[in-house]
């Protein structure tokens, strides 16, 4: 089976957004460009990872390469909808960053859910032929792809709006953490009572 990467060098639009009520909301990477629209699901927790990390890589960049950074936008960025339709071309199960000091960018690599990843890992499975030199870290080669080249200013205002879809979902509660829902939540913390 053949893979695609969908590649946007740079896209005119990648925003991280959400479809569906609070809650219950999926999570995707949209790249827009040259006529194309790809929609990558993935987790709350990845996307707010991403954030972070590529906050690191842009400071890692500037100390080590000297590359001016823009200061964070205090104006609200791209607070529109992810575009329609959203389809989702795949479930991301590994996410690449790098910075390419030719071109002063960030690259972000997509990489979907790999057969190894999907099934269910058995601790006990003594598999003795398997190749030593395969590093299972590594991900598949025949693996849908999405890659993005961004300038450090377009990372910048994906990072905000990052954080804007992963903040806005439910509130924690201040006992235990747990997102409360509207109906409240039994909350450990209270031995089980509803808050």
């Amino acid at each position: 089976m053949t893979h695609q990467v969908h590649a946007f060098e740079p896209p005119e639009r990648f925003v991280a957004g959400t479809v569906g009520p609070p809650g219950e909301r999926t999570f995707f990477l949209q790249a827009r460009g040259g006529g194309r629209l790809v929609s990558v699901a993935l987790e709350k927790v990845q996307v707010s990872l991403l954030a972070e990390k590529l906050e690191e890589l842009l400071a890692e960049a500037q100390r080590r390469f000297g590359v001016q950074l823009p200061e964070a936008p205090t104006a609200a960025g791209d607070n529109d909808p992810l575009d329609t339709p959203v389809d989702e071309e795949f479930r991301v199960g590994t996410l690449g960053l790098a910075f390419d000091v030719d071109s002063a960018t960030v690259v972000i690599e997509a990489i979907a859910v790999g057969e190894a990843e999907a099934e269910v890992a058995l601790s006990d499975v003594a598999d003795d032929d398997e190749d030593e030199d395969e590093d299972p870290d590594e991900p598949d080669d025949d693996l849908d792809r999405l890659r993005v080249r961004l300038t450090p200013e377009a990372t910048r205002a994906f990072i905000e709006r990052a954080r804007r879809v992963v903040n806005a979902g439910r509130p924690p509660c201040p006992l235990c953490g747990q997102p409360l829902d509207p109906a409240g939540h039994l909350c450990p913390r209270h031995n089980g009572y509803h808050r």
